[in-house]
């Protein structure tokens, strides 16, 4: 990654932090991603070659320009969907700044809905909005998934209550191994590996 990105990461982050320390409306929070959290979600992304990914939650397009930066080293593509114009406008912008907007489809609207539309497939689906949401949303993946798709949730430690429905849903699926790092706010990863 070179330094003109990573400065740009930074920044994001920053504004993020502070936006957030002092916004009391949780809708109007950007939430990003821990950098750590981040940082190893790029590197198990590019050193696993993923082409085709989906994340649900945008926000300022954080992660998805960790994301992207991940993919587009393969030539791959990223959709993102995230329910706040606001946010996904600034998102897209941030995408331009980086240098990586072509690489990103945003589509705003209701996760779930929008989920029951795409065709995939996808090799990696990253979770990070609406934790109470996710195990439909994940129900509605499964045949759209990459017979070596990896699954990625954020939050694990810090909500722990509002994803369990998850958690318990990635537990019960037979192909997948599972586990629960403990990098950030908790990341969940779960991968299914090819026949």
């Amino acid at each position: 990654m070179d330094a003109s990105l990573r400065h740009l990461l930074s920044e994001l982050e920053e504004a993020g932090r502070r936006n957030d320390e002092q916004e009391q409306d949780r809708s109007r929070k950007m939430l990003n991603l821990d950098p750590e959290t981040a940082h190893l979600l790029s590197m198990l992304l590019r050193s696993s070659q993923r082409t085709r990914l989906l994340e649900i939650g945008t926000s300022n397009g954080y992660s998805t320009i960790w994301l992207a930066w991940a993919t587009h080293m393969v030539g791959g593509h990223v959709i993102s969907i995230d329910r706040d114009e606001h946010k996904q406008a600034l998102a897209g912008a941030n995408l331009r700044q980086a240098g990586l907007r072509d690489v990103v489809e945003l589509i705003h609207g209701d996760a779930t809905q929008v989920v029951a539309t795409l065709a995939g497939p996808f090799d990696g689906v990253f979770f990070d909005a609406d934790r109470l949401s996710a195990p439909s949303q994940l129900a509605l993946l499964l045949p759209k998934l990459t017979a070596d798709a990896f699954l990625f949730a954020d939050n694990v430690l810090s909500h722990p209550q509002e994803i369990a429905g998850y958690l318990s849903a990635v537990e019960a699926l037979p192909q997948f191994d599972h586990l629960v790092i403990p990098i950030g706010k908790g990341l969940s990863i779960a991968y299914r590996q090819k026949d």
